[in-house]
């Protein structure tokens, strides 16, 4: 069995100190994908810099207190790289991987976007530069008889099931009928949505909820931490969930875990 959790950490030191420590200690994960770590491999606290069981890379963002990146394996990987070949964006924090045996796994945190802005013109070149490179990607996984397995913030939901209030949001980055066609693109390549394929035909689960007002309580989030795999691997999937913590107050991100567990 291969297990392997993503979660957006909101800022490791932050959740260094309200929960993630434990967590970590009591993970039954070989892979730990880490999105918006914020911080520099210096400022964090040895139990998180280099906890001991786990080879970690950490791939922080040039713009300080931005974006990060981090893979933390049981495994020592056989190679690993830090971003995607993009002059625009490997220094950015938004992508690390590396090859364990039989598999390419990876962390990614695609930008969030925001409408009218800039921002969502560094998130539209983002994915163009990035739908190409998954495409090489595959390819060579493919010429080498391996599987790739990109976990992270995607930042998009996919369908009208993956966010509760999905009317409201359809002017909204994250929702926006070219970033849902974008994200259909990378399926249409030969990618699958694990989590998708192991829960067809429900609402969510969800894996964030705006700390604004009840969302949390009243389940009204996103399903926008993927794990997006090759085929093959996503056809050994036995079981996908969201560790949702038990109440508002335990939670240490406003995201939560995506753990599934592969058969391989």
């Amino acid at each position: 069995m291969l297990t392997v959790t993503s979660v957006n950490v909101n800022g490791l030191r932050a959740a260094a100190k309200k929960g993630f420590v434990e967590w970590l200690a009591g993970t039954d994960a070989d892979v730990v994908c880490l999105q918006e770590v914020r911080a520099e491999p210096a400022q964090l606290p040895e139990a998180v810099r280099a906890p001991e069981g786990w080879h970690v890379l950490h791939a922080p963002a040039a713009a300080k207190g931005r974006a990060g990146v981090s893979l933390f394996t049981r495994r020592e990987p056989d190679r690993v790289r830090v971003g995607f070949g993009s002059a625009e964006f490997d220094g950015s924090g938004r992508y690390v991987e590396a090859d364990l045996p039989g598999v390419t796994v990876a962390s990614l945190y695609l930008p969030s976007g925001e409408v009218g802005t800039e921002r969502q013109d560094e998130k539209i070149r983002f994915m163009a530069e990035f739908r190409t490179y998954l495409q090489g990607l595959r390819e060579r996984a493919v010429a080498d008889g391996r599987e790739v397995l990109v976990c992270g913030d995607w930042n998009i939901a996919h369908q009208e099931a993956d966010l509760k209030n999905w009317r409201a949001n359809r002017r909204n980055s994250g929702f926006l009928p070219e970033e849902r066609d974008w994200l259909g693109s990378v399926f249409e390549d030969g990618y699958v949505d694990v989590v998708r394929a192991l829960h067809p035909g429900v609402e969510g689960p969800y894996s964030w909820w705006s700390y604004r007002g009840r969302a949390f309580d009243n389940d009204s989030g996103w399903r926008i931490d993927l794990h997006v795999s090759t085929a093959g691997l996503a056809g050994k999937a036995v079981k996908g969930f969201v560790e949702r913590a038990a109440t508002h107050e335990e939670r240490w991100s406003d995201h939560a875990p995506v753990t599934v567990v592969y058969g391989v």
